[in-house]
């Protein structure tokens, strides 16, 4: 009897964001994928609207504008609560998938809300499973297994891709075993999932004195670029003084 490895029922997920830091950054769309004895069925997809342009190296990497999310996106809010109910108690699958769980982690912390979940890293299962390949990213071992891709750095087609690759993953490390090259042991680390880790500190929402000192200031100077108020935190509000004083003297 072939030994089986990882789950077969899990939430393969993805996002896109308007950039790397949970802190500052914010979630522009969501994308996940319910598996099933490894076949993939109901999705979840979304654009989230960030109240916040879109810096442009973002919107050339995903093909994402402000345009699509002012438009057709719902807020934050209501978008990670949608999708922790789809999610549910079942483990997750992703790749590099505790940067995207750091976004969600953020989220809950500033809502007091516990979360915990399980999941299998497809990029750190390729990066001991598949030495001889250079590279790991999502779109390279793609094209190692001959996985199309649809649109890339779109949610839902990278989560539909991913839980291909996680298949894959799991077949390749049968054969390796079989073949000598990995360990029954190797493959229980790999495949057994995990707790995410990630610590955040929660975000407090900018005080009065704070608005009114921005508001003024601003006025003050003829300063005109944008500030998201609807989510501004004590800490941004902070740094965006300090970047002000800087430029304009106090």
């Amino acid at each position: 009897m072939v030994q089986k490895f990882g789950p077969d029922n899990y939430i393969v997920l993805d996002l896109e964001m308007t950039g790397l830091s949970p802190k500052v950054d914010k979630v522009i769309e969501i994308g996940a994928v319910r598996v099933r004895e490894g076949r993939q069925g109901e999705t979840y997809s979304t654009f989230v609207n960030p109240h916040m342009p879109i810096p442009e190296k973002v919107i050339r990497l995903t093909g994402i504008t402000d345009e699509m999310v002012c438009e057709k996106g719902i807020s934050q809010d209501e978008a990670i609560q949608a999708l922790l109910e789809f999610i549910g108690e079942d483990v997750i699958v992703g790749h590099n998938i505790v940067f995207d769980y750091s976004f969600l982690k953020q989220w809950a912390v500033n809502k007091k809300r516990p979360l915990e979940l399980m999941a299998c890293d497809t990029l750190k299962i390729a990066r001991v499973l598949l030495p001889e390949v250079e590279s790991k990213t999502l779109e390279s071992l793609c094209a190692h297994y001959h996985i199309e891709r649809r649109q890339a750095h779109r949610a839902l087609d990278d989560t539909v891709e991913t839980g291909i690759l996680f298949e894959k993953l799991k077949e390749e490390l049968a054969t390796r075993i079989e073949d000598g090259k990995t360990s029954v042991d190797t493959g229980e680390k790999l495949f057994t999932p995990k707790i995410l880790q990630y610590k955040a500190k929660r975000q407090t929402p900018v005080t009065a004195h704070q608005l009114k000192q921005l508001r003024e200031y601003r006025q003050a100077h003829g300063i005109n670029d944008v500030i998201n108020w609807e989510i501004l935190t004590r800490n941004e509000a902070s740094r965006i003084m300090d970047k002000y004083y800087a430029t304009y003297g106090r």
